[in-house]
């Protein structure tokens, strides 16, 4: 099969022609048809996650149809449309008992701590525990992205965050988690503001339903509810800046590098009473209730994508992330059977 291939931290990504994944006894092998280009995915390019080991294939945002089943696997079958969330569940330790996967302590990950969906196959452990049949009517491309960045902006969101109707809601960073956090939270009745660079990003946002502000424009004491979805000393700052007093703090964005130590104000923490939340993933359980929504129109996946491309494409397009305003105005989707 093709692969994209890196075997040094933050060096080239070669597309390979490389040994087609083995089955796990309680997996599958998926032909990946839609990938998302994420920025976590740079994370581990860039070296930014000490479960990576190289030689290296990424890619965690998958959606695509199931060639060969394991001989433990009792609920697939070869043909299944299907995804995944990207923390891959053991569904025996003591989170996963309380239904609890994203937080599983035996987790393992596609494109993380084994090789990813930047290839025409990917091999997925646990599949009886962790794959989620896809509906007739949802499209692939629409599909690999619930895999990570609209499964993990609903509950970082709703569950996590707690909105209401009415609320406001400020969202730092219209990324792909950005902007599916904006499309949640607007649908949920509440105020947004996105908080973003980039031009095209806050005009998606605002396509969305949102009000939309620079970095640096957001009124302080103001937010019900703030949202840090890029990751970074700045944003995590801003964030708890503009909650009023016992607002609510998620953080979603991963903190990498020379931001993985924030340097948050804790005091302002204990003198407002903020809250301050951390959100990874969604719990393969929870599906159900996020494809309701997304079938019943209320959540416009389609409405986020910016663009598909070839496999060919993807490894230049996944380096370059780490540039200033690199995937703006919506997602990216790699189409790796093209």
């Amino acid at each position: 099969m093709r692969a994209w291939v890196f075997e040094e931290f933050g060096g080239p990504l070669e597309l390979r022609e490389v040994a087609d994944p083995g089955c796990p006894a309680d997996g599958v092998v998926v032909r990946v048809e839609a990938t998302g280009l994420c920025r976590s995915d740079w994370h581990a390019w860039s070296g930014h996650d000490d479960g990576v080991a190289l030689p290296h294939v990424p890619g965690h945002e998958l959606a695509g149809v199931v060639v060969e089943v394991g001989a433990q696997v009792r609920r697939h079958r070869v043909g299944d449309r299907v995804t995944t969330p990207f923390v891959l569940a053991c569904g025996a330790c003591e989170p996963c008992a309380r239904g609890e996967g994203q937080v599983c302590a035996a987790q393992e990950q596609p494109g993380f701590t084994r090789w990813g969906s930047y290839a025409e196959l990917v091999a997925l452990p646990r599949a009886d525990v962790n794959l989620v049949p896809l509906p007739a009517e949802l499209g692939f491309t629409e599909a690999a992205l619930l895999g990570c960045r609209v499964a993990t902006a609903h509950r970082a969101v709703v569950a996590v965050g707690g909105v209401r109707a009415g609320e406001q809601v400020v969202v730092h960073g219209c990324g792909g988690v950005g902007l599916s956090a904006v499309a949640v939270a607007v649908g949920r009745g509440a105020q947004v503001l996105a908080v973003d660079p980039a031009p095209a990003s806050r005009a998606l946002a605002e396509r969305l339903g949102a009000r939309t502000a620079l970095p640096g424009e957001v009124p302080p004491a103001a937010a019900d509810l703030s949202l840090d979805t890029f990751g970074s000393r700045a944003t995590v700052t801003a964030s708890l800046a503009c909650l009023r007093p016992r607002g609510r703090h998620v953080q979603v964005g991963l903190l990498g590098g020379e931001d993985a130590g924030t340097g948050a104000d804790l005091g302002q923490v204990v003198a407002r009473e903020l809250q301050v939340l951390g959100s990874h993933g969604m719990a393969a359980a929870d599906y159900p209730g996020l494809l309701a929504e997304v079938a019943a129109g209320t959540l416009d996946v389609a409405g986020l994508v910016r663009a598909q491309v070839p496999l060919v494409d993807a490894g230049p397009l996944l380096t370059a992330l780490g540039e200033p305003g690199a995937g703006a105005g919506g997602m990216t989707v790699v189409l790796p059977q093209t």
